[in-house]
């Protein structure tokens, strides 16, 4: 399938910009012949569909240049983070596919080295104790148009910041009230060279390191040296960092590095009308908008396996849109393709009534049954075939009747003739009303014993076909069908996603009859409902005793 954008991509599998940086560092020996990348998310939230492009950026070229990729954790926020998160995490990346080995690395794993940088950086007079609150330091850092003004701390002697700063390691200051800077420029026109914040004091029990600490280092001095002490050699990070690249390069030449990793910045991939957000995200979650961080409707990696998203369909739409260097907004039906190109030759086709109406054929004999023969995939031969039960009471879809047909109906309506898939031709004779709401409740129907399928009828043409079940056999089941979350395609730039949440975003079809094969169905098995699309068995609230299905993607294209 072609795809166009306007936002000069440049396709994974062929060579892009980041490959010519890393082909120009091997043909000039900077890292021998080395290539080592790494996924360095924080472990305060679960991992969405942006995550899994960063991820696949960084894992596919380690894949491509046969190198290493890492999997750390910069965990150094201990009052927003969790080992929940790093659980949710890890399995997510695993089933995207990612093999990072024995390379699992938290930043916490480095608090001894990266003090002792800090340590170092002192001794350079690079680095000062700050006794500035968090108020005063924004007041201090200036504008993007007014430079900042130096702290009055920022003078102190060498001696009496190494003495201060291991003070503050000790516990012996309030938290907020003295934070570790680098002394750099505080009239740089990038606000974030204005001596930035290496420590700061927090009394908060971190979930690997306990209590041991109550300094902690901010993300920007963090990265950059967990980088190097994991010998990565580009760290490869989306466009909302090229501001910090400069400090990423200032602590590690600071520190003496002799051969740094690069920074270098990819576009982000925005998915049109989809939430991405992490703090929209967890506003959801926590304000009960949504069924928790799995919800299908979501763009978390939890939220779209249980729907029913497959990792090859994602990693195959992620090497499709490519590496840019500009952010990029792709339509949501691009990502629906690939998820049925995935699916529509591994899984089986089969029959299901999610809003159903009963037939009674009237002249088929009382208490037989036939099993029918019918293929697994049309498209898949080597999936053979099963049996269906066929009975004198059946199942069929509401919308396949109508009393008073429009012109070019094909389907059932009184006195017309349409054939059931895999069994016979059948006719309506009577309709059956409720007698206080005139709502349909039954048709009356005859079949034509001469008009079975895989007999070789050859008489009378019926431009109708439809599914049906046989209603003794049938398993019931609640079907969930979803919609876009968002009404409003571009997304959530510059508007309350409250305001445009779609209120029909889920629709709950609490008895659907399924053909007797989905009895031996588990979590997360998938299959095509004959009309309806791809259909994944609930891994949250199904049971032995209830199947419950998510729509993975309906069958009809959207995108050109």
């Amino acid at each position: 399938m072609a795809v166009e954008f306007d936002n000069k991509k440049e396709v994974t599998g062929t060579s892009n910009f980041i490959h010519r940086i890393i082909d120009k560092d091997l043909e000039e020996g900077v890292y021998g012949n080395r290539v080592h990348t790494r996924f360095p998310p924080e472990p305060n939230g679960y991992l969405h569909i942006g995550s899994a492009y960063a991820i696949n950026i960084n894992y596919s070229i380690a894949e491509k240049y046969n190198g290493k990729f890492n999997l750390r954790f910069d965990d150094t926020n201990p009052k927003k983070e969790d080992t929940e998160y790093v659980d949710s995490i890890i399995e997510d990346v695993k089933w995207l596919g990612c093999d990072w080995e024995d390379r699992l690395f938290y930043a916490s794993d480095y608090f001894e080295d990266l003090y002792q940088c800090a340590i170092k950086v002192i001794k350079k007079g690079k680095a000062f104790v700050c006794d500035l609150s968090f108020e005063e330091l924004r007041e201090y850092r200036g504008t993007l148009t007014e430079a900042g003004k130096n702290s009055p701390y920022r003078d102190r002697s060498i001696e009496e910041n190494l003495d201060l700063f291991e003070r503050m390691k000790n516990g012996e200051f309030p938290e907020g009230s003295k934070t570790l800077r680098a002394k750099i420029d505080m009239s740089s026109p990038n606000t974030n060279m204005r001596d930035p914040v290496l420590y700061r004091i927090t009394y908060a029990h971190h979930f690997r390191a306990g209590d041991q600490w109550c300094i902690y280092p901010m993300y920007d001095y963090a990265h950059p040296i967990s980088d190097a002490l994991e010998n990565i050699t580009h760290s490869l990070c989306s466009m909302e960092f090229k501001n910090h690249r400069p400090l990423y390069d200032w602590f590690l030449q600071e520190l003496d590095f002799k051969t740094p990793p690069k920074q270098r910045e990819f576009g982000r991939m925005n998915l049109m009308g989809v939430v991405t957000s992490k703090r929209y995200l967890r506003e959801m979650v926590e304000g009960n908008y949504v069924d928790g961080w799995d919800d299908p409707r979501l763009s978390t990696l939890k939220g779209l396996r249980r729907r029913g998203y497959t990792p090859e369909a994602i990693r195959t739409f992620l090497g499709e849109i490519g590496v840019s260097k500009d952010n990029s907004t792709v339509d949501l039906a691009m990502l629906e393709h690939f998820i049925r190109e995935d699916l529509k030759l591994k899984v089986e086709r089969r029959m299901a009534v999610l809003n159903p109406l009963k037939v009674v054929i009237t002249n088929y004999p009382e208490g037989q049954v036939e099993w029918l023969d019918a293929e697994n995939n049309p498209e898949n031969p080597d999936m053979g075939s099963r049996q269906i039960p066929f009975s004198r009471e059946i199942y069929i879809e509401r919308e396949d009747f109508m009393e008073n047909p429009p012109k070019k109906y094909f389907r059932l309506f009184p006195g017309n003739e349409v054939r059931l898939r895999h069994a016979y031709f059948i006719k309506c004779e009577e309709v059956i009303k409720d007698e206080e709401t005139g709502e349909v409740m039954e048709l009356r129907c005859t079949y034509d014993p001469e008009t079975k399928s895989g007999t070789g009828f050859t008489g009378r043409k019926v431009k109708g076909t439809l599914h049906w079940v046989s209603v003794p056999h049938a398993v019931e089941a609640e079907v969930r069908l979803f919609d876009r979350l968002l009404l409003d395609s571009e997304g959530t730039a510059g508007k309350d996603w409250r305001e445009i949440l779609n209120p029909n975003s889920l629709e709950i079809l609490l008895k659907s009859y399924l053909e007797p094969s989905f009895a031996d169905c588990i979590k997360e098995d998938k299959f095509q409902f004959l009309r309806h699309g791809y259909f994944c068995v609930d891994s949250k609230y199904s049971t032995a005793e209830k199947l419950v299905f998510n729509r993975i993607v309906s069958l009809k294209e959207s995108f050109k």
